[in-house]
């Protein structure tokens, strides 16, 4: 005879897995990050090249170009070279169509590029705009954390943490993903990123955009030097710009195909849902 129990249905559970100010803060992030990264490729463009050290005119080679070439029979091709290495990008990087059609030569193509194809001053100002929404926004969101807790109690690994980390990348390997309660918490993979992203990428980018200002240099004199040069600053703050780009294709990528619908709900009203499980040991 089947226990009682088996012929109980077992619901969705839903719980409140974002509180207002996280996901208002988190709207924000998404709006201000493209617009930065838009708007800086079009300040990137007007010199679609990064160098090390303090000037670019050192004779040596830059570490990164994109240049339009014209080949014998008169085409044009875009190449983009890296540590002197030519590798020929036509249409994406060096060279790309315009709005008329035809083949030019920038950097990043129009389509990536705000606002309009080539409209470096606007690009600036809306790049330094967005920057300081961003700054103040991530501001808020770190001291939110600290106060409310979010930061130790969901972001901070533990011990138990630290075992599972094998487990936790074989996991991700096989885009297995955790279910029942194991899924009201982040992993360890998780939060070793969120905390890289957000005390590491994200200040680093700041603190780069700041030293390629003229202003900020001549309120500390040589700080820039730190880092070496304000042509370095400028190729570190693109190489972390590329770490962030990276970070968010593979957290759009997880959020997909972990349930598009279920996290997106979670981001916009706070509810996370916890499909039933098959029985109450939690397998399905």
């Amino acid at each position: 005879m089947p226990s009682s129990d088996a012929a109980v249905p077992r619901r969705d559970a839903f719980y409140y897995r974002h509180t207002l100010p996280v996901r208002i803060m988190h709207w924000i992030n998404v709006i201000a990050f493209f617009i930065l990264l838009m708007s800086g490729l079009q300040i990137f463009n007007a010199h679609p090249a990064l160098y090390w050290g303090k000037s670019s005119y050192t004779g040596r080679p830059p570490i990164l170009q994109m240049v339009a070439k014209e080949t014998e029979d008169g085409k044009v091709v875009g190449v983009t070279r890296i540590f002197g290495r030519e590798f020929v990008t036509t249409g994406v990087l060096g060279a790309s169509r315009g709005p008329d059609g035809d083949l030019v030569g920038r950097g990043f193509p129009s389509w990536a590029t705000i606002p309009g194809p080539q409209w470096l001053s606007l690009g600036r100002r809306w790049h330094l705009f967005f920057a300081w929404i961003f700054v103040i926004n991530g501001l808020a969101y770190v001291i939110h954390a600290i106060l409310s807790r979010h930061l130790v109690r969901d972001l901070m690994p533990t011990r138990a943490d630290w075992h599972s980390i094998g487990s936790s990348l074989r996991d991700h390997l096989l885009l297995r993903h955790p279910k029942g309660e194991a899924a009201k918490h982040y992993n360890i993979l998780q939060k070793l990123t969120y905390l890289i992203v957000i005390f590491g990428l994200l200040p680093l980018a700041i603190l780069m955009g700041w030293a390629m200002s003229p202003r900020l240099d001549s309120i500390i004199p040589g700080w820039v030097d730190w880092f070496g040069g304000r042509q370095s600053a400028r190729s570190i703050h693109f190489i972390v710009a590329l770490a962030l780009v990276a970070f968010v294709t593979i957290h759009v990528f997880q959020v997909i195909i972990t349930g598009l619908w279920n996290n997106l709900r979670a981001m916009i009203t706070g509810r996370y849902r916890i499909p039933a499980t098959g029985d109450r040991h939690g397998t399905e």
